[in-house]
Order: structure tokens, then sequence, then C-alpha cells
């Protein structure tokens, strides 16, 4: 039976981060710690959140409560709504009476920073507003519930600790869909707002075309809970190897060993033999976390999502997505897909597989320190680092293959349709469903695949789409049965996508009290691969209108929020 109290929601507490790692030895006892400051050692600061004034429900996923065993009914508990909108007053044993904030270091494609830290240190760098309140087993897994916008931490940097309405209703969405595409991600439990604090941030006025936020907005103070096995960054390994090698303290290497013991316990235990010396486990961790973020990576690509902002703190170390901030999905098509103001080509859409790997040099270079002195160790995980280029093409031709429905990959058939598809400016998820449909001839194939164009054709590409189409359709009907291919291509070919223009709308309204076009989003994306009726098809599933294209805040963001 499910738990329909908050006593029975308490009773699963289990905190193993707490129990198994080092607390911060600077910290105050009582979690009142919310000022900047430098952290030098432990793996975690314990803090109280900060309360939402009048918190008012916004939505909960109905999908995560029943997997944890939770009842719809207690995102309307009392308790349960004031624990999830910052007030761990509430917390009953065996919970605790504290949350915790985690430090981490910061590295852009493969460059360690440090600038972002206040400091100029790296030791105030980590969890600003980011708070986990709860650790438990719900049906015999354990999962980590984080508040997003919980307040001020030591490692807030001076800011409000706080997340706007805005971003919290475009992260508690994206988390769920992204779950029910069928890629690994952390996951959205609830989403709480004040009714009385608001913050102000910089956006875009409305009709703007700026590349920059135009003016300063007020929001909507919001908590959206997000829920993963564990919140371990890469990023969070390399804090510690790093003061490893500068030598910070006689217990830097105990940490760093603590810590990524800590990750396979959280992350991979079923996977990796606990009786195996540590020094092997230490490699298994390395060759399944390669399995992994390359088969994410190549998931993103599948759906058309592009993270936007792929540091090594934004690259969870259990190989799933994780932080939504200025993400995007690809609607025109193009390689190059970017929708953060400040992420560059070396986030874009099509440059993720090679944002991958130099998160995966940082995690290698992490770890290495852990197996110093043992020369066969060394070199086995380096042979695991240098195939990470090959392993990460190995997924990637699978996942074309998946998407055309071909019995093996053919990478000339691949590239020459992305050329294709670049050339006809269409739109990425339309054209590939209506691939899928597997018309009887190939006109009518075709006919249907221009309805994802953004622009008429050409004589000279209608000649190109029709000889590609008969070297695809001939491939497939040597596999077998066109209705089976037709119908495993639709399992990988969603019916419907993220389109910023359609998920505006919804926090916009949800500012003004009126929750609608979320619920009816939240209904949609968790069934994306079946058509949407009718009369949800002609709002979801059309190209996007001219009008927003180059859209300060639609086409294009800042990553205030």
């Amino acid at each position: 039976m499910p738990a329909t109290t908050f006593a029975e929601f308490a009773g699963c507490a289990a905190y193993s981060l707490l129990d198994a790692l080092q607390v911060d030895p600077q910290a105050s006892g009582d979690g009142l710690d919310h000022r900047p400051r430098q952290v030098f050692s432990g793996h975690y600061v314990p803090v109280t959140p900060k309360p939402l004034p009048q918190p008012r429900y916004i939505a909960h996923s109905p999908s995560l409560f029943n997997e944890l065993g939770l009842a719809d009914q207690l995102a309307h508990d009392r308790a349960f709504r004031l624990l999830f909108s910052g007030d761990i007053s509430v917390a009953t044993e065996p919970m605790r009476p504290f949350g915790w904030a985690t430090g981490y270091a910061l590295s852009i494609y493969g460059t360690e920073y440090i600038q972002q830290c206040p400091f100029g240190t790296g030791n105030g760098y980590g969890d600003g507003r980011a708070i986990s309140i709860f650790e438990g087993l719900f049906n015999g897994k354990r999962w980590e519930l984080q508040l997003k916008g919980g307040g001020p931490t030591p490692y807030c940097r001076g800011a409000d600790g706080r997340a706007v309405l805005r971003s919290s209703v475009r992260e508690f969405l994206a988390q769920e869909l992204v779950h029910a595409l069928g890629v690994p991600t952390s996951r959205s439990l609830t989403l709480y707002a004040s009714g009385s604090e608001t913050v102000r941030r910089p956006w875009y006025s409305p009709n703007s075309s700026s590349f920059d936020p135009d003016i300063l907005v007020d929001n909507p103070a919001a908590i959206t809970t997000r829920v993963a096995p564990s919140f371990l960054r890469v990023g969070q390994l390399e804090l510690f190897a790093r003061r490893v090698r500068s030598k910070a303290h006689p217990a830097a290497l105990g940490e760093l060993r603590m810590i990524v013991a800590h990750l396979i316990e959280r992350n991979y235990r079923p996977e990796i033999d606990p009786n195996l010396d540590f020094t092997d486990q230490v490699l298994e961790l390395a060759g399944l976390f390669r399995a992994r973020l390359t088969s994410l990576v190549a998931h993103w690509l599948r759906v058309g999502y592009c993270q936007g902002n792929f540091n090594s703190d934004n690259c969870a170390a259990g190989g799933y997505t994780l932080d939504y901030g200025p993400f995007g999905f690809c609607e025109l098509f193009d390689p190059g897909f970017q929708p953060w103001t400040g992420g560059g080509e070396h986030f874009s859409f099509f440059n993720q597989p090679l944002a991958a790997e130099a998160n995966y040099q940082m995690f290698w270079s992490a770890i290495r320190p852990l197996l110093e002195g043992n020369t066969q160790a060394l070199t086995r995980l380096d042979q695991i680092r240098e195939g990470f280029a090959e392993a990460m093409n190995r997924s990637l031709e699978a996942m074309w293959a998946s998407k055309l429905g071909l019995g093996s990959p053919d990478a000339a058939l691949v590239n020459e349709l992305l050329e294709l598809m670049l050339a006809s400016k269409l739109d990425y998820t339309i054209f590939f469903r209506r691939l899928s449909e597997m018309h009887a001839t190939i006109p009518e194939q075709y006919a249907a695949l221009q309805e994802s164009f953004y622009l008429p054709s050409s004589a000279e590409l209608d000649r190109q789409w029709g000889d590609w189409l008969k070297r695809w359709r001939g491939q497939i009907s040597a596999n077998g049965d066109l209705a089976a291919t037709s119908a495993a291509m639709k399992r990988v070919n969603p019916a419907i996508t993220w389109r910023e223009w359609l998920v505006a709308p919804a926090y916009e309204q949800a500012a003004q009290g009126d929750t609608t076009l979320i619920q009816e989003l939240q209904a949609l994306f968790s069934q994306p691969y079946e058509a949407p009726p009718a009369d949800l098809a002609s709002r979801y599933d059309r190209l996007k209108p001219r009008q927003f294209f180059n859209a300060g805040g639609v086409s294009h963001y800042s990553c205030s929020s």
C-alpha cells in the first residue's frame, strides 16, 4: 500500500551519505550556515533550507510518486508541503533536522577553473541553492531528494539561493519528459511556489529579439524537488583530486577514496562486486561510467536534447542527465544548435559527444591518484580512457541505426541524410516521426516528410531525397516486415517534443495562479511516443511559427533562473 501519511514517508529515511562521508569540521552544528565562506575539507556541509512564505502547490509527478510508493494525496499534506517548500522544522525521527550541501570543482570542456569561486581558491564553489533534505529507501531502492531554490548555502557566492518559478516549471516538466523518452535522468517530485515572495532576475521583454536579457523581471520564488539515486558529480571527484595534487591537507587522499567508494556504493554496486580489491573496483567503475556516459549522450542526440551547459559539475557521475538550466530541444535541425547565450559551440547539439569526452577526461584524472604506484592498474585505466572515442562512436552508430530502422549501422547513409536534413531546413522531431510512418510508395513517403520542412524544397533537393529514400527503403525492406520496422522506429522517434514557445505560456500562466497548461503538458509529456489526439496534435505537433525564431527567452535565453 502506498504511504498516505507524513509519518510513513519519514519512516523511509536512511542517510548513507551523512553516515559514510565526512562533515566539514568547521560547519555549525545546527545547519544555520548560510553565508559565503571557504570550505577546506569534508564532503558536505549541514544546511537548513529557507522556507518559502505562503507556499502554494503547483504540481507533483504522479508517476514518480507511484514509483516511490507515495500516495498522490501526500503532495497536499501540510507537513509534506512545508518540508518540500523548505521548512525542515517539520522533520520527525528518523529524519535529520537539517539538509546538506556539497562542494565541487568546475571544469569547462576539459579546462580547470577557479575564477567562479569568490575566494579565488575553488573552496567556495558548489551547491549554491541546491540543498538535499532527505535520503531514503523507497520500495527497496535508494533515492536522494534535493530542493532547488531552497535558500543560500556557504557556496552561494553572495546570491539569494532562490529559483524563479519560470526556471522551476521548466526543470519540473523537462525531467519527467526526458524520463518518459527513455533517457536516464534525475526526476521531478514536487513544485511549490511562494504566494508572497518574489525574486528579481534579468530576462527578456515581450517580443524581444535581444540576444541578452534586456529588462529585470520579478517572478515568484519557487522550489522544485529533484530526485536521483545520488547527486554526485564528476566535479565533486575533481575537487578532492585537486586537493590531493596540491597537498591541501593530510586527509585529502582519504577523502577522495571515501567519495569514490561512496559513488560505487550509491550508483554502481549491483554491477561491481564488493569482494573485489578496491583497485579493481575503481577500474570497473571507469569502464561502467564510460559505457553509461556514451549511451547517455547518444540518447540526447536521439531525442534532440541539448544540455546547454555540460561542464563537469553538471555531469552526474552516475551517468544520467542532471541540472536542467539553459537546456533546449532542437526544432529546426542544426548541428550547432545551442539555446544558451553563454554556451558557445563547445556545448552545442552535435558537439555533446566531445563535451562528454572532456568530462570523462576530468573523471579519469580525478581517480588516477587512487591507483598511484600501481603501474598495471594505471595502464588499464589509461586504456579505458583512450577507448572513449571508439565507445562513443559505437553508441552513436547504434542510435542512428535505430532511428532509421536499420539492421546494422551505415555511416554513409546517415551522413548523406544529415546533409540533406541540413539543406532542407526541417524540423528534427517531425521529420523522424514522419519517416517512421512507412508509406506505401516513395513519393507518398516524401510528401509526408515535407510536412517537416520550414521552407519549400527545390527540384535538386527533391531528386536527392528520392535517391536517398530509394536506398534507405531498399535496406529496411531487406530486413523483413516493414510494419514491424515502422513500429520499432516509432519507439525511438517521439511523436512530440519540448517546444519552448509552447512551454513559456505554462510558466507565465502559473505565475498568475493558473496551472492548467502545466497539467496539460504533464499529461502530454508522459507518453511522448504516442501520437496525441487531434485537438492536441494541432497545437503541439507542428512547426515553430516564424515569430518565435530569434525570440529572446524562447529561441535563446540566458542562464538567469
